[in-house]
């Protein structure tokens, strides 16, 4: 019988895609979420039966215990933006990344891949760079031969980075972003499923790996490379951190007010975090060490932000004509 993974959060923006590469690669996979219901869509990614969504409430022993058994390995994509509330960092990055692992060894699961975030750092400028530390810290603790990923921003079809801005320019005369300056290193998401596959199929040595793309850019540049390839002219207006910390105080206030219901497009703890460069920092093996090549993102960003241009999908044939009527 094939090999069981059981990944958590295998229905969310990376999980989907390293649950895709396992399946192909011959594992039944096993997609812990908390609503099922909602992740039906990964049965597709393999024969009848392969890949399996099964609840999972990742804060209680008892629900984790049972998704773990009889597993062969573990990859851990759960994350969160919410620095209060059940799911706050402290419960998510700390607590759940610990019980995971501390999991994972109770009932013998060989090996662990857990996902946290480039900038992870115990002295960080936000608490989610902070949590993330304090996560990589735990999971090390009850198995210290994990393999642990840090991505930089991921870039992909189902992404909030460049999908919400390309969105905002669509619909706005003007693309307002916090940190315009902050240097990011964008990594496409199914490269850092490689990564994770690797981790989980033991090809990748224990210990950190930094994932960042080939290309280094700041803010406005990636928004300015986002317009072109939605062909709309929009200026980049960069605001200064202090409105930004301004905005994300006023939107958490909101939020309280509303029990949750008022939208969070910033907060303030991602106010903070823009603060800080988000790049390798050549400390720990990357993708040269998986023996991965990082995908350009030229290669994947016009095959999904297509649907932004101002004529959608027939933008290219309107170009191709007034080519051929010159």
């Amino acid at each position: 019988m094939s090999k069981l993974v059981t990944i958590f959060g295998g229905s969310g923006f990376l999980g989907r895609y390293v649950a895709r590469r396992l399946a192909k690669e011959g594992w039944r996979v096993r997609v812990a979420v908390r609503d099922p219901n909602l992740a039906g869509f990964v049965r597709m990614y393999g024969h009848v039966g392969q890949v399996v969504p099964v609840a999972c409430n990742i804060r209680d022993d008892e629900s984790v215990r049972a998704v773990l058994s009889g597993a062969d390995a573990a990859v851990n994509c759960v994350g969160t933006f919410d620095r209060k509330g059940r799911n706050s960092f402290q419960a998510i990055h700390v607590d759940a990344a610990a019980r995971v692992a501390r999991l994972c060894l109770d009932q013998g699961v060989r090996r662990l891949v857990h996902v946290s975030a480039l900038g992870a750092d115990l002295q960080g400028r936000s608490e989610y760079a902070r949590s993330k530390a304090q996560g990589e810290q735990a999971v090390l603790e009850h198995m210290p031969h994990a393999v642990i990923l840090r991505p930089s921003i991921m870039f992909g079809q189902e992404d909030n980075f460049f999908n919400r801005f390309a969105t905002m320019a669509s619909r706005g005369p003007v693309l307002p972003v916090i940190g315009a300056d902050t240097a990011f290193q964008p990594v496409w998401v199914d490269d850092v499923a490689a990564a994770a596959a690797l981790g989980v199929n033991g090809r990748a040595a224990p210990g950190i790996y930094e994932l960042g793309g080939p290309e280094v850019a700041t803010f406005r540049e990636l928004m300015q490379r986002m317009l072109g390839v939605i062909r709309r002219r929009r200026p980049v207006i960069g605001l200064p951190f202090w409105l930004g910390s301004l905005m994300g105080t006023v939107f958490e206030a909101g939020r309280t007010v509303t029990g949750g219901l008022a939208p969070l497009p910033v907060t303030r703890d991602q106010v903070a975090s823009l603060r800080s460069p988000n790049v390798a920092t050549g400390r720990a093996p990357g993708f040269e060490a998986l023996g991965i090549a990082p995908t350009a993102m030229e290669s994947v960003l016009p095959d999904y932000l297509w649907r932004f241009r101002p004529s959608g999908q027939y933008a290219a044939i309107q170009e191709s004509a007034r080519n051929l009527r010159a």
